[in-house]
């Protein structure tokens, strides 16, 4: 095993620990200082609205040089971003990746690097989508596609961006979950299933990459009024018309109410979470929390994050493991 020296140090541990737990508790999650991200290289799936896209203009305007990634080009919001690129001569780069697509990925990344004139210093795996409805209505096509773009198209990216990070010795990577990826809400699809999928995907890689000084932070949202609930409901409309009576009849009332979200009761500022990735991402590598709950609201995830902290600590932390695990988790 590679020996792992990067967060052992014992000097800044409990500031480290003090300073997740402040922010995972706070009820405030916009940050306070604007963090300079001059000299970071960041790739960012799904840029065409939402997290995405504010996070491509929030963090070139601090000083990032940003590879703002979509499918389907050419697009009326990849125009948007190149245009906006100009007006404020930001280092802003739009890219087609459709993360579904093995040689999409690939080339996109490829693409990035060459830009970049090297590795990638951040990634932000943001695409993704939801399907909902009850469990047993989820046909195959649809159960496919949602792990697809939740779960695999994210590991493509990571796989993608890993040798160069492994290559010059550090990198950040950001997954982004919700709070439905610790807790479940009944008649949300496979939208939970995917996200505690991408959970576990991202803390086995952060206890993996601490010998490379490579990062791994979880974001947690909860709901914000972005277009994902738009392009839910076309998903789960979709389903819904495709549906057989063998499936829908024991759910008929749930079903009847599918695709037909109205996301404009939420009311919190999506720019919480390019806010809270730009704050995590501007702390010193080797003290950025595995995960950051993101929500101006109630957070149900932060008892099940910290009894999790304390079993796999008390579980590996005196095994070969231990120091991976102990990093990762801020712990002597």
């Amino acid at each position: 095993m590679p020996s792992i020296d990067r967060r052992t140090l014992l000097a800044g541990a409990a500031a480290t620990t003090a300073l997740a737990a402040t922010a995972a508790r706070s009820q405030d999650d916009m940050v306070q200082a604007e963090p300079d991200l001059s000299g970071k290289a960041i790739i960012i799936t799904g840029c065409s609205s939402g997290f995405g896209r504010l996070g491509a203009e929030h963090y070139a305007r601090r000083g990032a040089k940003v590879f703002a990634t979509m499918r389907n080009l050419p697009r009326p919001e990849s125009d948007e971003l190149r245009q906006l690129a100009r007006d404020e001569n930001l280092d802003l780069h739009v890219i087609e990746i459709d993360v579904l697509s093995d040689a999409q990925v690939a080339a996109g990344v490829a693409e990035a690097e060459r830009i970049n004139g090297g590795p990638l210093d951040v990634l932000v795996n943001n695409a993704g989508i939801g399907v909902s409805g009850p469990v047993e209505v989820q046909d195959m096509e649809a159960t496919k596609l949602i792990f697809d773009t939740n779960v695999l198209g994210c590991h493509r990216m990571v796989r993608a961006v890993l040798p160069g990070m492994r290559s010059q010795k550090s990198g950040a990577i950001f997954q982004i979950s919700s709070q439905l990826g610790r807790v479940i809400v009944p008649y949300a699809g496979h939208y939970s299933a995917t996200k505690f999928a991408l959970e576990a995907m991202g803390e086995q890689l952060a206890y993996e990459l601490v010998p490379h000084n490579i990062d791994v932070t979880i974001i947690e949202p909860g709901g914000y009024p972005t277009e994902v609930w738009v392009n839910r409901n076309i998903y789960t409309k979709a389903l819904k018309e495709r549906a057989s009576a063998a499936h829908t009849d024991g759910y008929q009332q749930v079903v009847a109410r599918m695709g037909e979200e109205d996301g404009s009761r939420r009311t919190a500022d999506p720019m919480d979470v390019p806010n809270a990735i730009a704050r995590v991402l501007a702390m010193p590598p080797g003290t950025r929390p595995l995960r950051m709950p993101v929500h101006p609201g109630a957070k149900p995830q932060i008892p099940i994050n910290e009894v999790t902290a304390k079993v796999q600590t008390e579980w590996l932390g005196q095994s070969p493991f231990g120091p991976m695990i102990k990093a990762v988790h801020n712990r002597s």
